[in-house]
C-alpha cells in the first residue's frame, strides 16, 4: 500500500554537507548546507514523509488495449508564469486551477531560505488576510534554519551561497465547493551551491510539502486558517511510475 501521509508533519530537516568541521567554519570555507523550512501542524509549508512507491509501477494496458498513464507518461502541467512581482517574489496568477498550481510551485522556487528580512517581505506578499500568522511562522522557521547553522537569528544569507528548489510533481484538490480554496501538494528536490566550490553532492531529494491557497484580492494567497487546513488530507504517495498516483491527481510539472 501507498504510505500514508501524517497528520503532524516534521520538524525541521537540516543536512550539512562539507569538510568536516564546525558548522560556522564550514559555512565560512566552503562547506554546502542543504534546508528545507521547519514544517508543522499550521505552518506555511505542510511537509511529510518522503513519497514511498504505490501499489502498481510502470504504464500498463487496460483490457481494452488502451494506455493506461503515469505521472511519467502523461502531459506535464504547463505551469503560468507570475505577471507581476512584490518583494521579491511573483504574484499576479490567474483565476483557475492551473493558476493556483502555478502560484504554490512558483512560491516555493522562490521563497528564501535564510534572509529573514526577505521571508518577511515575501510572506506578507503572498500571505492571506484571515491569517497574519502565516507571515510570523514562516519568518520563525527561516531563523530556527538559521540558529541551526550557527548563524545569527536574524541577517542575510552567507555570501556566495545560493540555494535552488525544483519542484517535480504537483497535484491540487479543492478544500470548498466553489474552487476558491485549494491545497496544492507538491514533490520537489533542493540544492545548495557556493562559490568557486560547486554544487551540492548530497541534495534533498523527493520532498513533499504542501501549501493551502484561497483567491483574494485578485491573486492566490497563503493561509494557514484552520477552517481550512482542518480540510487538508495526504494524497497517495508520489511515483513518476505509478498508474495509481496518476489516478489519484499527481501530474508531472513542465520545466521553465
Amino acid at each position: 500500500m501507498a504510505a500514508s501521509y501524517e497528520s503532524k508533519a516534521r520538524r525541521a530537516r537540516l543536512r550539512l554537507v562539507g569538510i568536516g568541521v564546525a558548522v560556522v567554519a564550514a559555512l565560512a570555507v566552503g562547506g554546502i548546507v542543504a534546508v528545507t523550512t521547519l514544517d508543522g501542524d499550521n505552518k506555511p509549508g505542510q511537509s511529510d514523509a518522503k513519497a514511498s512507491p504505490s501499489p502498481s509501477t510502470g504504464a500498463t494496458s487496460s483490457p481494452s488495449g488502451g494506455k493506461k498513464y503515469t505521472p511519467a507518461t502523461a502531459a506535464r502541467i504547463p505551469l503560468l508564469k507570475p505577471a507581476s512581482n512584490a518583494d521579491g517574489i511573483g504574484t499576479g496568477f490567474e483565476h483557475s486551477s492551473l493558476g493556483a498550481t502555478s502560484a504554490a510551485v512558483s512560491y516555493w522556487k522562490d521563497l528564501d531560505l535564510l534572509d529573514d528580512v526577505i521571508a518577511r517581505k515575501q510572506w506578507s506578499a503572498i500571505a492571506a488576510a484571515d491569517s497574519p500568522e502565516t507571515v510570523d511562522q514562516g519568518v520563525s522557521e527561516v531563523r530556527k534554519v538559521r540558529e541551526g547553522v550557527g548563524l545569527p537569528p536574524s541577517g542575510g544569507t552567507p555570501d556566495g551561497i545560493s540555494f535552488s528548489t525544483d519542484v517535480k510533481a504537483a497535484l491540487t484538490r479543492s478544500l470548498d465547493s466553489t474552487g476558491d480554496v485549494v491545497v496544492v501538494w507538491m514533490v520537489y528536490d533542493r540544492f545548495a551551491t557556493i562559490r568557486d566550490k560547486g554544487a551540492d553532492d548530497n541534495p534533498l531529494r523527493d520532498e513533499v510539502t504542501s501549501l493551502v491557497l484561497k483567491w483574494e484580492g485578485g491573486d492566490w494567497k497563503v493561509t494557514t486558517a484552520p477552517k481550512y487546513t482542518a480540510k487538508v488530507t495526504g494524497p497517495r504517495a508520489y511515483d513518476p511510475d505509478s498508474t495509481y498516483a496518476f489516478m489519484d491527481g499527481w501530474r508531472e510539472v513542465a520545466d521553465g
